[in-house]
């Protein structure tokens, strides 16, 4: 379990099972309603390496004219470093690092351009929360900050195309034999998680089509936040 700093706690609720007792999307819609929430939206663009995060992060962050994070630019050289030798974080080199990250797309939340509806505000962030348990890390951001809505949207591909698109990148410290770990550690958003707060896009197609197909789904998100 989280405290309200990302740390583990043997009493405090599963950010999880809060969510779930909202019973989905429509009735926590219907509550925010009822409340008048105004919402900043944090968007965590999540997946393994080779997804395509940081496109697809930038491509979101234009169209929505707000902020985008690089959650890479987060981790301490020594994570790098050993990320660059092909030797997989551990969740003590991770924690940290995504209370950071969380604090920081917190700080960047600003005013988007104007919809149809209303003004949405908002930050876009990359992260890969490979687990659930890291994923409840930013999840904090919401109880924290009441008018946040944590949002995550789950790239999503097999490893034999992962792996192909990663031996393509050149000059970065993420090399190819990290995929596989990545995929080892993997917990993809099931059911419940989909429900509450994750937007699932196949990332396979071509680039161009993944970022359109990823704005369409923010947008229609956007649009049941009224």
């Amino acid at each position: 379990m989280l405290t309200l700093d990302g740390r583990l706690s043997p009493t405090m609720p599963s950010l999880a099972s809060n969510y779930a007792d909202m019973n989905g999307r429509t009735q926590m819609r219907a509550a925010l309603q009822q409340n008048q929430i105004h919402h900043r939206h944090m968007w965590i663009i999540t997946g393994p390496a080779g997804c395509g995060k940081s496109s697809v992060a930038e491509y979101l962050a234009k169209e929505l004219s707000i902020p985008y994070i690089e959650g890479d630019d987060y981790h301490t050289a020594a994570a790098k470093q050993k990320m660059g030798r092909g030797i997989p974080l551990d969740d003590v080199d991770r924690w940290d690092w995504l209370i950071k990250l969380r604090e920081a797309a917190v700080a960047r939340l600003s005013p988007s351009a104007s919809s149809a509806v209303k003004d949405h505000t908002g930050v876009v962030v990359t992260c890969s929360a490979l687990r659930r348990r890291y994923r409840d890390v930013i999840r904090v951001a919401a109880y924290e900050h009441h008018n946040v809505a944590v949002h995550f949207v789950y790239l999503r591909a097999d490893e034999e195309l992962l792996m192909k698109r990663v031996l393509m990148r050149q000059g970065h410290y993420m090399k190819s034999a990290m995929v596989h770990s990545q995929m080892e550690v993997l917990e993809e958003p099931d059911g419940t998680e989909q429900t509450m707060d994750v937007l699932e896009v196949d990332c396979s197609p071509a680039l161009p089509q993944v970022q359109k197909n990823v704005v369409a789904k923010v947008r229609e998100a956007l649009a049941d936040d009224v």
